[in-house]
Order: structure tokens, then C-alpha cells, then sequence
């Protein structure tokens, strides 16, 4: 009787066991199909960002770039006698030049046309140019390795670099930038560093300010890299990203 009682218990035991195994088992394959389809939903969301920025990039230099050219060309092909209306119609091709000009800088931002033509390196460099000349920031680069990044993460990376950098010279006031890379036997690791204002990571991420961190993070879990923030108040901001090569 007691050897009946024995195994009823060990055979019920067995099976709970089973369950709960069976259960855990299903819990972690859900867990995992989850995580999958949010990173294929981000990829999918930013893909599309990205074609679209390069449609509206693409109208605003090759459709509205020579349609305002155009407008400035008529403009002063008018024959005026007086002076004040001289004077107009040469403020009026003023305004229209910087127009143009803003006109160039939005599309640059929007999907700089190097990155394609020239590739990784020689995109960040000419963006590093444009941002230390419009805002005074000294920059440092150097990219060893950066031929190594698939051409499908290209436009990730540059994006998460260009995103730093506008948080650099709008968030944390800094004047010194320096971005450089060191390569390793299967990863190449991008380093950050400003002399900025810095600020308290979690209060950011919690914030809607966290934005621009919340896409470089989500673009980096994309090419399978990951992501450090150091940082905290009037101590700059530290940023090293792992990006696997092989």
C-alpha cells in the first residue's frame, strides 16, 4: 500500500513537473518570438524613415532647389528705374539665396549624398566639417575600421554619430567633440566623448527629451550592437558602442 502511495506521489510529481517545465518552456519561446517581432516592427518603422527622408531629400534638391533658382533669375530680370525697387528686388534674391542655402542643409541632413557615392568614413568626416564649421564645436575623428561595417548598417551608424553630435551642441553646450574608433578581432568599438554640461542618464531616458537616446539605442540593437552611456551633471558624456565586424 505504501509503495502504491510512493508512486502515485513520484508519478504526480513527475508530471507537475512536466507542466511547469512545459509552461517555463513556452513562456521563454513567446518571450523570444516578442522580442523578434519588436525588433523586426523598429526595423521595419526606421527603414521607412529612412526612405522616406530620402524622398523628401530628394524633392527638396532636384523639384524646389531649381524652382527657386528660377524664381531669383525672373526676380532680377526685372527692369526696374527706381532705386528702392532695386533695392527690394536685391534683398529679395538675398532671401531667396538663404533659402536655398537652408534648402541644402535640410536635405544634407536628411540623407547626405556621400554616404552612398563615398561610403561611411568620408560621409562622417564631410558632416564633422559642416557641424564644426556652423557651430564653432572642435572635433576630433579618426575611424580606423569603419571600411569594415556592412554597407546595410552604414546608414545606422551615421545616424547614431549624428545624433550625438546634435545632442552635443544642443543639450550639452560642449565645445569639444572627439569620436574615434578601435578595432578589435571581432568587433569595432566607436567611442563618443564631450566636455559638455552632461546629465542624469535615468531622468533623461524617462523623459521625452530621451528621444534621440531611445532611436540611437533601438538603432543599435539593430545591427546587433550594444550600447554604453557614461555620464552624469558638468562631467561630459561618454558614449562606446560595439559593433560586431564578422
Amino acid at each position: 500500500m505504501e509503495d502504491k502511495i510512493l508512486h502515485t506521489v513520484l508519478f504526480i510529481s513527475l508530471l507537475i513537473a512536466v507542466i511547469i517545465a512545459f509552461f517555463i518552456i513556452s513562456i521563454i519561446r513567446y518571450h523570444r518570438r516578442y522580442i523578434s517581432l519588436q525588433r523586426e516592427r523598429i526595423r521595419a518603422e526606421i527603414m521607412m524613415q529612412e526612405s522616406e527622408r530620402k524622398r523628401i531629400a530628394n524633392d527638396l534638391h532636384d523639384s524646389l532647389g531649381p524652382l527657386l533658382s528660377a524664381v531669383k533669375l525672373n526676380i532680377q530680370s526685372i527692369d526696374v528705374q527706381e532705386s528702392e525697387d532695386s533695392r527690394i528686388i536685391h534683398k529679395a534674391g538675398q532671401h531667396i539665396d538663404e533659402i536655398i542655402k537652408s534648402l541644402r542643409e535640410i536635405s544634407y541632413n536628411l540623407m547626405p549624398n556621400t554616404l552612398h557615392r563615398k561610403g561611411l568614413t568620408d560621409a562622417i568626416e564631410e558632416y564633422l566639417y559642416r557641424c564644426s564649421s556652423i557651430h564653432g564645436l572642435k572635433i576630433k575623428f579618426q575611424g580606423p575600421g569603419l571600411e569594415k561595417v556592412t554597407a546595410e548598417n552604414e546608414v545606422h551608424l551615421f545616424r547614431i554619430i549624428q545624433e550625438t553630435v546634435h545632442n552635443a551642441v544642443k543639450h550639452a553646450k560642449a565645445t569639444f567633440l572627439q569620436i574615434y574608433t578601435v578595432e578589435k578581432p571581432e568587433e569595432l568599438v566607436l567611442y563618443i566623448k564631450d566636455n559638455g554640461v552632461g546629465f542624469e542618464l535615468e531622468d533623461v531616458q524617462k523623459s521625452s527629451t530621451g528621444l534621440g537616446l531611445k532611436s540611437m539605442e533601438s538603432r543599435c540593437e539593430l545591427i546587433g550592437a550594444s550600447c554604453k552611456i557614461q555620464t552624469s551633471r558638468n562631467k561630459g558624456c561618454e558614449i562606446i558602442i560595439k559593433i560586431p565586424v564578422n
